[in-house]
């Protein structure tokens, strides 16, 4: 996944009509403002009421469903390789918002602070905060790609991370 893919996708979602974030990999790098290393690919919340906008558009640029793990995430890649992983949230009045877990007693929480704007190829972009970075890389053995992602958390931000 380039950062071409990357702008085009969001291009696409926005004439959807659909409010996107990026997290994972991409979410760092935009966090950053530089690409510090290749993506296999791209993770993206959205508000679920927007699904079937988010599906349309991309079902329409020829991803389809690959993983189904509702209501957590799922997955659509594209014939050439390029994956999306996708996160249902349910955002509450104050912009806070709950993404379902695989365990229904633990949802995963986005305070409303953590929706900020980074820079990919120079463009503005939706994605989540630092902090929120690494609340989600906890609670599951790192792979590589993992550390180097909260390297540069602690290299930019100066943050403490657990790997």
């Amino acid at each position: 996944m380039t950062a071409d893919d990357v702008r085009n996708v969001l291009v696409l979602l926005r004439e959807a009509g659909a409010d996107i974030w990026i997290g994972g990999g991409w979410g760092i790098d935009a966090l950053t403002g530089e690409q510090t290393r290749n993506h296999r690919d791209l993770d993206l919340m959205h508000r679920a009421e927007q699904e079937p906008a988010v599906l349309a558009a991309l079902t329409g640029a020829g991803f389809a469903e690959t993983l189904d793990r509702r209501p957590a995430r799922f997955v659509l890649a594209h014939p050439d390789g390029r994956e999306i992983d996708l996160h249902p949230l349910r955002f509450a009045p104050d912009g806070s918002a709950e993404q379902s877990s695989l365990d229904p007693d633990q949802p995963f929480r986005y305070p409303a602070e953590v929706f900020v704007t980074g820079t990919i190829a120079g463009e503005p972009v939706p994605c989540l905060s630092a902090e929120q970075q690494v609340r989600f890389h906890q609670g599951y053995e790192p792979a590589e790609r993992d550390r180097h992602d909260m390297a540069q958390l602690r290299r930019v931000f100066g943050i403490g991370t657990h790997i």
